[in-house]
């Protein structure tokens, strides 16, 4: 990564953690080892990273005008092969189709080569990265990973206010044998930690001294340090290898959330962000394949912005302990006797094409003379009945009210019961959908909603992407 030209920079950004957290505890109470103290972010049963990353971009664009030219999205855990998961996301966020959309995963790595694209580009780039990260029962993986995703608009002062200005970078790559997974495995296999030390700590240094003589910056004028990556022990040694060992380092958040792989270091990165003054020199180390460093200064523009959910509110809102027993069925891991009703049926390529800006975008139709709203769209008006005189009406960031709800205990679900709501939409709009996030002892009439992009379920190999409320007050 070269010294910075340009004026490119964050314009926006927005982490999403998932509603779940899995006491590491309940690991060591269920199997007698493994565990530990702490928590781990657990995405629900109808979520994954593509859905995620969905979420990390709607907060990054609600407050912003901009509209991207391009959408890189990085996985290590993307939910299809052989077919492109930005797609998805790039018809969430309603997005014309001019902008180009693609995915560069296969690795925690991969984020990093979204963001030198994005940083190189001339044009508004929105990079989101996102991970559901598991391993083997009883693994210092099931307990110290976690699942999240992170968005950021990268763009210039053409675009909008930069918020951190990209000051530039270096990296060092090497070709050694850290953690790997095939394709069909559920879980990564890690090589002995040792070994993994004595590859990436001269990394860490080759890659530091680069970046700052590159860069131009004191190793005595980073105020803040970013510092992470899946290899644990060289993590630990890699502040001194930089020759950054009395400055700050930020809270990696792994006891509260675990290690998220790829999109981790914008985890902490939006950690710092969201409590920064101007004028703060970020240093970003991550350690994944090699070694990449990078550093942002932060404008003066930081003291206007707001994140639009905080991450300290999202960890004040979680909820806790999730049974071990769900967690092992959320992943795959214990196979449990399903409802005896008919399996769920895959939805079909043609009418989810036709259909698209209501299935993935939520968007509904307006009668553009009695102001009805329709839910889903509509070609004759309820109130009137006007044929064809409809407007399109986006619905995905509008709050609804509860009108009424049942709790559906046989119908077919990964996690059941069902929670079936009837809402209300704020200036109109009536629909009936499913409602996650949320203990069935707890929904009542009038509680407040807003809509989430979810996974309705999965048949055929084909990942059936619909809309769903969450309660307001869960973040």
């Amino acid at each position: 990564m070269q010294n910075g030209a340009n004026d490119r920079g964050i314009l926006a950004y927005g982490a999403y953690l998932p509603y779940y957290r899995l006491e590491k505890a309940a690991i060591t109470a269920a199997l007698g080892s493994g565990g530990g103290r702490g928590t781990r972010s657990v995405a629900s049963y109808d979520e994954d990273a593509t859905s995620m990353a969905v979420e990390a971009c709607r907060l990054t664009l609600r407050d912003s005008d901009v509209t991207p030219d391009s959408v890189y999205f990085a996985s290590a855990t993307p939910p299809y092969l052989d077919k492109t998961n930005a797609n998805a996301i790039h018809a969430a966020l309603d997005l014309p189709s001019r902008v180009f959309a693609g995915d560069v995963g296969g690795s925690p790595r991969s984020v990093n080569a979204a963001l030198r694209s994005a940083l190189d580009a001339s044009r508004p780039t929105l990079v989101v990265a996102s991970d559901v990260r598991s391993g083997r029962p009883g693994s210092s993986d099931e307990a110290n990973t976690g699942d999240a995703a992170v968005a950021w608009l990268i763009g210039s002062e053409e675009d909008g206010p930069v918020i951190a200005s990209w000051r530039g970078g270096a990296s060092a790559t090497a070709e050694f044998l850290d953690r790997w997974r095939q394709p069909e495995w559920n879980y990564s296999r890690v090589w002995e930690e040792r070994f993994g030390e004595h590859a990436y700590l001269p990394l860490v240094t080759e890659a530091a001294e680069a970046a700052f003589k590159e860069c131009q910056i004191d190793p005595a004028d980073v105020d803040v340090v970013v510092l992470t990556g899946l290899h644990a022990r060289a993590v630990r040694g890699a502040a001194r290898a930089a020759g950054v060992e009395g400055a700050k380092i930020a809270s990696d958040l792994t006891d509260v959330v675990g290690n998220t792989g790829t999109p981790h270091a914008g985890l902490i990165l939006s950690s710092v962000l969201d409590n920064a003054s101007p004028d703060t020199t970020i240093m970003v180390i991550h350690l994944a394949d090699g070694v990449d460093v990078g550093f942002y200064t932060t404008t003066p523009s930081i003291e206007q912005y707001q994140s639009d959910r905080p991450l300290e509110m999202q960890l004040e809102g979680a909820t806790s302990p999730l049974d071990y027993n769900t967690f092992l069925t959320w992943r795959g891991m214990l196979d449990r006797e399903p409802p005896r009703r008919p399996d769920p049926e895959s939805p079909a390529a043609p009418p989810s094409l036709r259909s698209q800006r209501w299935k993935y975008a939520f968007v509904g139709s307006k009668d553009r003379s009695s102001g009805a709203i329709h839910l889903p769209p509509q070609r004759v008006s309820v109130r009137g009945g006007a044929v064809d005189e409809m407007e399109p009406v986006p619905m995905a960031d509008v709050e609804a009210t509860v009108v009424t709800f049942t709790i559906d205990r046989l119908a077919y679900s990964l996690s059941p019961p069902v929670i079936a709501v009837v809402i209300d939409f704020d200036g109109g709009g009536r629909f009936q959908c499913q409602l996650t996030d949320a203990n069935p002892d707890d929904v009542k009439i009038g509680d407040r909603v807003a809509m989430t992009f979810r996974r309705l379920g999965t048949a055929n190999g084909i990942h059936n992407y619909f809309w769903k409320a969450r309660p307001v007050a869960k973040p």
